[in-house]
C-alpha cells in the first residue's frame, strides 16, 4: 500500500524565473479550469485539510505553489520525496484583461520549460468532459510533453454523477483515472500511480 505520509508547504512563485531550485525531476503540476476541485484534491490526497487553500472564489489564485511531498511503501518501508505543484487555474473570469494575458503567459512558460517536471497531472469536471478549454490544455499537454515527463488525465468530482452516466464515460475514457474528494473514491489509485510513475525515475 502507497501513502503520503508528510506533506508541507514550501514557497509561492509567480514565474519560472523565481521557482525555487531542484536537481530533481520529481515534481507533479497539478492543472486544472478554475473550481474543477484541484485544491480539495490536493488536501485529499496529503490528507492534510487545509495544505491549499480553497477558494470560493474560482481563479483566485495567482501564484505557483510548492509543497513537500514524502510517500511511503507499508510493504517495503521505502520512502519517496517529490514535489507537489498546485498551478493557478486557467479560464478564470473576473480578471482584468492584462493581467489574463499575463498569468496565461508564466503558466505557459512554466509548463514547457520547467524541466523538473515529472508528471503534468490535468483535472476534468466529469459533468464537462467536453469544454474546449480542457480540449486545448490536453492538446498543448501533448506538444510539449517530452519522453521522460507523463500526462495524467483525472476526472474529478465523480460523486455528482449517477452510475449510467459514470458508465458512460469510462467507456468514453477507458483507462482514465477518476475521484471523488468528498468521498474518496479513486484517490488511493492516483497516490499509487503517481508513486509508480516517480519511482520508476529514481530506479
Amino acid at each position: 500500500m502507497i501513502e503520503i505520509i508528510d506533506a508541507s508547504f514550501l514557497t509561492s512563485a509567480p514565474n519560472i524565473k523565481l521557482a525555487p531550485p531542484n536537481e530533481e525531476q520529481n515534481e507533479v503540476a497539478f492543472m486544472a479550469r478554475s473550481n474543477t476541485g484541484k485544491s480539495s484534491l490536493l488536501n485529499t490526497l496529503t490528507n492534510r485539510k487545509s495544505l491549499a487553500k480553497v477558494s470560493a472564489t474560482p481563479g483566485k489564485t495567482r501564484l505557483i505553489n510548492y509543497f513537500d511531498v514524502v510517500f511511503i511503501d507499508r510493504d517495503t518501508q521505502e520512502r519517496l520525496n517529490a514535489k507537489f505543484v498546485d498551478l493557478p487555474g486557467f479560464g478564470y473570469a473576473k480578471v482584468a484583461k492584462s493581467l489574463k494575458n499575463d498569468w496565461e503567459s508564466n503558466l505557459t512558460a512554466y509548463i514547457s520549460e520547467r524541466e523538473q517536471i515529472k508528471v503534468f497531472v490535468h483535472l476534468i469536471d466529469c459533468r464537462h468532459p467536453d469544454l474546449e478549454i480542457d480540449a486545448s490544455v490536453s492538446e498543448y499537454l501533448d506538444q510539449i510533453c517530452a519522453p521522460e515527463q507523463t500526462i495524467l488525465r483525472v476526472f474529478t468530482k465523480i460523486d455528482k454523477l449517477n452510475q449510467k452516466e459514470l458508465s458512460e464515460l469510462k467507456k468514453r475514457f477507458p483507462g482514465a483515472l477518476m475521484v471523488s474528494n468528498s468521498k474518496r473514491r479513486g484517490v488511493g489509485t492516483v497516490v499509487e500511480t503517481l508513486y509508480a510513475i516517480l519511482k520508476k525515475e529514481n530506479i
